[in-house]
């Protein structure tokens, strides 16, 4: 008698499931396990805070005590995580049952409080794993968003207290594309770049921010004859309106600007509803000129998005330079106006 393949995948779908849970169940107990460990370091030391260098001593002890049995969830290392664990999530009713101890290994280590509550908020909201967590610190997004936002804003937005009314708000000037695995110092065409877009294409999504979905790529559109074609079509439906993505390897140059401005006129014409607003269209270049941007395009400009991407993560210095940059031409305008 053969078993039917239905019957074997549900038996193997029910045991997944059950393998997942166990460890979802395991990983929950572990981060309750060292969050109260860690009160109990925290509350011990207060006890003891007016001798010197107790907190080392009482780790130390401890590690000493409980390491041979129970291994390296009781170094020294260890312990000390577990102490600042508590001591930044003091409440355990704010802790997240979908965040395993790596997520919070990870949200520890950000001293800063708005930037550690966005990461939190983004996670949650997102579902991110502790991979794509730690790849979203380690590409600076928060330091990326602050370039055109405030705090506030970016607060808002993350906790989902408003939605974002401007796309500058969840697009991010520079883009960060690592994991496209392209090497800078090569050169390399526009499809190349589609290409490896399309192969990261749930990377891509994530990079590119909340709410996006995609939709077409090379998007053929027929105007009086002539046929183009559109790189990158995506939906966001938070901003509820259709995003246009035109690739570049070059500088940004005013034709490229004209040639994207005619793609999101014939959208906002032909393929966007009602209900939708309108369509915005995002330039990903290797370098721009601000300048030329905003000469070629209306003052009152809010649908066109020169957008530079980058192969490689930023570093921290990098983003304070871009930061510096953009103080300085906010200055600038105040003085020239």
């Amino acid at each position: 008698m053969i078993i039917k393949q239905e019957l074997i995948q549900q038996i193997q779908t029910i045991i997944a499931n059950a393998k997942e849970k166990a460890i979802r169940s395991v990983d929950t107990e572990r981060v309750l396990m060292y969050w109260q460990i860690g009160k109990v370091i925290f509350e011990e030391e207060q006890e003891g805070k007016d001798r010197a260098d107790y907190g080392k001593y009482l780790i130390k002890s401890i590690s000493e005590t409980f390491q041979p049995e129970f291994g390296t969830g009781f170094s020294i290392r260890q312990l000390e995580m577990n102490r600042q664990f508590y001591k930044t999530f003091p409440i355990t009713n704010a802790l997240r049952s979908q965040f395993s101890w790596t997520h919070y290994r990870t949200l520890i280590r950000i001293e800063n409080q708005d930037k550690r509550e966005f990461y939190i908020a983004e996670t949650t909201k997102n579902n991110w794993s502790a991979r794509q967590l730690e790849r979203q610190i380690n590409s600076q997004l928060f330091e990326r968003l602050l370039l055109s936002n405030d705090v506030k804003d970016v607060l808002k937005v993350a906790r989902e207290e408003k939605l974002p009314t401007d796309a500058k708000e969840i697009i991010k000037d520079p883009m960060v594309l690592e994991f496209l695995g392209l090497k800078r110092e090569a050169a390399y065409y526009e499809k190349d770049l589609e290409t490896a877009i399309i192969t990261h294409l749930q990377d891509f999504i994530l990079e590119l921010g909340n709410g996006f979905a995609f939709v077409a790529r090379q998007k053929r559109i027929h105007i009086d004859g002539d046929e183009f074609f559109i790189d990158l079509v995506f939906f966001n439906r938070l901003l509820q309106c259709f995003v246009l993505i035109e690739i570049k390897t070059t500088k940004l140059t005013h034709q490229d600007i004209g040639q994207l401005q005619m793609y999101v006129n014939y959208y906002d014409r032909f393929e966007k509803q009602e209900f939708e607003n309108p369509t915005i269209g995002i330039l990903l270049c290797t370098d721009k000129n601000d300048a030329v941007v905003k000469i070629t395009l209306p003052e009152n400009n809010n649908t066109i998005i020169a957008s530079k991407y980058q192969l490689y993560l930023p570093t921290e210095q990098q983003l304070i330079d871009e930061i510096k940059k953009e103080i300085e031409k906010l200055d600038n305008t105040e003085t020239n106006g």
